[in-house]
């Protein structure tokens, strides 16, 4: 493997890592650089020793070296992205609550510049109504629509093209190559990288258990009182600059790379960033290893994604998990299927960061689906998109409780027992799910299965003859 190579593909993390914090990490990169990419020309072994290399991984780190090589390449061609930054303790359809938004602009391999700004700033620059989505409307009062609440698809394509879609509205005039999304919790995750930081002359230590709420703390929570003064107010986030220089001097280690290139490889795969281009190459390069967040439209088997709009205002899903009990029963005339979801709410208590957690779940479901059976939900609202019916009901989740829901529905009838397979999607910024399927075959036999959720499966049913 050349040795260009590796440095081209731990630039490219690196990048991930600068956008993930909304550009507030590019200064450093910029004045480092030398020792980056020396840092990388080094470590031509490590990543094949460090990296086990099975058939995906081998196809997903081909796709990093070739978006690495598109986007760092020294053509002298500016490139402009927009980024999302998502609150996913704040859970949105498209990943999180989209509280700010930066364009980064790269041009032969160098971020050249970064320009970060609330949302809600944005949105005061929108003058023309848009209706929001009914959930917002009904939960929140809302009566436009505007960037901040752009991402309620579960689909990062729509989401990218909406989020753009209302920065032209507000009159912004960048022409961008590209739109990224990123989640809080990826903070989080570079934590368990570099370790618990505790930025200088600050006593608050930021680690992988809770390092985005934290932060959030600091930065927000503890400015709200009336007492505070406004310069403290306004350098707020002063304690952001900080934590980046020491984050990325922890991260930019040549110990660290075969970590960064896994870090970026299953924050892409868990949805966790999602990347969408306009070159068609390029997107095709993120299509074919599922990091473009797309909802499949032509899957012909059983599918089932559960897609949250946390609609209660506040980081609840932080304390929120959730688990998943999937029944198939063939031995009907037609097809049944039983889906009960279980959200349990780890707080006791309520402060600014939690209450009950209030929820408009849809679950998508193969098109021509028909809603049997509900217990202790809402009346569904059946509606279709992406080529599947979805069930949509609000949800309230008690503090300190498990909230059990259950729908019961008839597949279609080109679900069928013979070749049966069935599809899961991940929504983007939810944790890991817990999901058992049981499968009732006509015979009366069962078959059952355990997966963890942590990114898009697919899960067929085969006969495996056991020794006795």
């Amino acid at each position: 493997m050349p040795t260009w190579l590796n440095w081209k593909v731990f630039f490219f993390v690196l990048f991930l890592i600068i956008v993930l914090s909304g550009g507030w990490l590019a200064f450093f990169a910029k004045e480092h650089k030398q020792e980056f990419a020396l840092g990388g020309l080094s470590v031509v072994t490590k990543v094949s020793k460090f990296l086990p290399l099975e058939s995906d991984t081998k196809k997903e780190l081909e796709a990093v070296r070739e978006l690495a090589e598109a986007l760092l390449k020294k053509d002298g061609i500016q490139r402009t992205y927009l980024v999302l930054l998502q609150n996913n303790y704040e859970l949105r359809p498209g990943g999180g609550f989209l509280g700010q938004y930066a364009i980064v602009k790269v041009k032969d391999g160098e971020v050249l510049s970064t320009f970060v700004e609330d949302a809600n700033l944005l949105d005061q620059r929108i003058t023309v109504k848009i209706t929001p989505p009914y959930p917002l409307t009904r939960k929140l009062q809302l009566k436009r629509w505007k960037m901040r609440d752009s991402n309620f698809s579960p689909d990062f394509p729509t989401n990218a093209q909406k989020a753009e879609y209302f920065y032209r509205l507000a009159g912004g005039g960048q022409k961008f190559d590209g739109v990224v999304a990123i989640n809080a919790n990826v903070f989080d995750h570079a934590l368990a990288i570099t370790g618990p930081i505790t930025p200088a002359g600050y006593s608050t230590t930021f680690r992988a258990e809770d390092g985005a709420l934290k932060l959030e703390e600091v930065v927000e929570k503890a400015y709200l009182g009336d007492d505070v003064a406004a310069e403290l107010k306004q350098n707020r986030k002063a304690i952001m600059k900080v934590l980046a220089v020491e984050m990325v001097k922890r991260l930019a280690t040549v110990d660290n790379i075969p970590k960064m290139i896994e870090f970026a490889h299953r924050e892409l795969g868990e949805k966790n960033i999602m990347l969408y281009f306009k070159d068609a190459a390029l997107q095709n390069i993120v299509a074919g290893v599922k990091w473009d967040g797309t909802v499949n439209t032509d899957w012909a088997n059983d599918y089932l994604m559960l897609v949250d709009a946390n609609l209660g205002a506040l980081k609840s899903d932080y304390f929120v998990d959730r688990s998943v009990k999937y029944e198939v029963d063939f031995t009907g005339e037609k097809p049944i299927a039983t889906l009960t979801h279980t959200y349990k709410h780890r707080a006791t208590y309520g402060d600014w960061r939690t209450s009950d957690y209030h929820t408009y779940l849809r679950a998508y479901v193969p098109k021509g689906a028909t809603l049997l059976e509900r217990q202790l939900v809402s009346y569904p609202l059946t509606d279709e998109g992406f080529n599947k019916t979805y069930f949509g009901v609000f949800v309230d989740a008690v503090m300190n409780h498990e909230t059990p829901g259950m729908i019961k529905y008839q597949l279609p009838d080109t679900i069928k027992e013979d070749g049966y397979q069935l599809m899961l999607q991940k929504q983007s910024g939810v944790g890991t799910i817990p999901v058992s399927i049981t499968i009732k075959k006509k015979d009366g036999s069962v078959i059952t299965q355990s997966v963890e959720l942590k990114k898009d499966l697919v899960l067929s049913f085969q006969e495996v003859e056991e020794k006795k």
